[in-house]
């Protein structure tokens, strides 16, 4: 009885031993199920955006490209007769009239050479004189058979060659004086001396290449741009209607330099590039504009009447069409294709796609999709002409 005893306690601690080690592996399993479950998600961040307002306005039409300055007038100032340069009494920069005197060069060897020609014309007239006299009395000694016929024609072609003589003399009397007026070289048009190239003494020939200084008209002054060549019926519009504006401003399109207006169109386009090149003129008062400069200009065409209008960078491009992120009443924006028929850089033209008073997004595009929630920033609101 005692060995029975003992048989069932040994069973006893070993049922005890067992559901202990159960409830332990239990509690285990459960701990590790507890930390492999994910943690609940919550929803996602909304997107920060800007947006504007779809309004209708009066846009007017600019044409913006790139320009290149040019003087209005423009010479290489180049002597036309060979000597020593005397003077230069104009300074580098200085502004000039037409006619004011900018080099001489020394003229005494051509008023020599026209006081020769002066003389020799003299001496021929004298000549002349003479023969014509003889030729009177040769022709009345003929009428009384005192003179022969031979002698009145060969005094005859003596007076023609002598006349054919002074038309030559003044022929070179002319030419000389020319060579005097060039030895003193004056302004063609009112405008800026440039550096010059050639000091006084040195001497100088009419067929070197180097000038002796430049002279540029810059007030006016022009620049010239091109243009597509499909915008060609509509400035040649512009042009008939009057004299179309132009605006310069500098290289980075915010500082307004002078305003002016188109004055013609090239008169063929470059088959390489589809464009045609304008030019524009403009007053330059202040002196903004300077030759071989770089340009933004902006050509104004017309206006669009009460046209349905939004900035431009609210505008995307996809890969075969136009869209904007419109904002709906819940904070989600929705994806919508529009259609344009005009935009200059600030403003996109609608004909398609939005109505009057919806707002679109634009910044913070990158980061949206169909549905996306979003924050709209303070202050960043605004009007489409804003």
């Amino acid at each position: 009885m005692a060995q029975t005893g003992n048989r069932a306690r040994r069973t006893g601690l070993k049922l005890a031993f067992a559901l202990a080690a159960l409830a332990v592996a239990a509690i285990g399993l459960g701990g590790r199920s507890t930390a492999q479950q994910p943690p609940a998600q919550g929803a996602p961040p909304s997107v920060p955006v800007s947006v504007a307002k779809v309004i209708r306005q009066d846009v007017p039409l600019w044409v913006r490209e790139l320009g290149t300055v040019q003087a209005f007038y423009s010479v290489q100032i180049r002597p036309k007769v060979d000597g020593t340069l005397l003077q230069v009494p104009v300074t580098e920069g200085q502004e000039v009239k037409q006619g004011d005197l900018l080099a001489v060069i020394d003229p005494k060897p051509y008023q020599a050479m026209l006081d020769a020609a002066t003389a020799k014309k003299q001496q021929d007239q004298a000549d002349l004189t003479m023969a014509k006299r003889d030729l009177e009395r040769y022709s009345t000694l003929a009428k009384q058979d005192f003179a022969s016929h031979q002698q009145v024609d060969t005094q005859t072609a003596l007076v023609n060659h002598l006349t054919a003589a002074i038309a030559a003399d003044d022929a070179q009397v002319e030419a000389t004086q020319l060579n005097v007026g060039y030895s003193y070289i004056t302004a063609p048009f009112q405008g800026r001396v440039g550096l010059r190239t050639v000091d006084p003494g040195n001497f100088v020939r009419a067929a070197e290449v180097t000038s002796l200084m430049p002279l540029a008209q810059i007030r006016p002054i022009a620049v010239t741009f091109t243009v597509p060549q499909d915008a060609l019926p509509t400035v040649q519009d512009a042009l008939r209607n009057g004299k179309p504006q132009v605006v310069a401003y500098s290289s980075d399109d915010t500082t307004e330099l002078d305003r002016g207006t188109l004055l013609t169109v090239d008169n063929a386009i470059d088959s390489t590039t589809g464009t045609i090149k304008l030019k524009a003129t403009f007053p330059n008062e202040a002196s903004h504009l300077w030759p071989g400069q770089f340009v933004n200009t902006r050509l104004l065409l017309g206006t669009a009447k009460d046209a349905l209008t939004v900035p431009s960078q609210a505008v995307l491009h996809g890969q075969d069409r136009l869209y904007v992120y419109v904002l709906n009443p819940n904070q989600t924006v929705s994806v919508r294709t529009v259609q344009i028929k005009g935009d200059d850089g600030k403003l996109a033209i609608l004909t398609n796609g939005l109505e009057e008073g919806q707002q679109v997004v634009t910044d913070g595009q990158s980061r949206l999709l169909e549905g996306s929630h979003v924050a709209v920033l303070p202050g960043a609101s605004k009007q489409a002409g804003g």
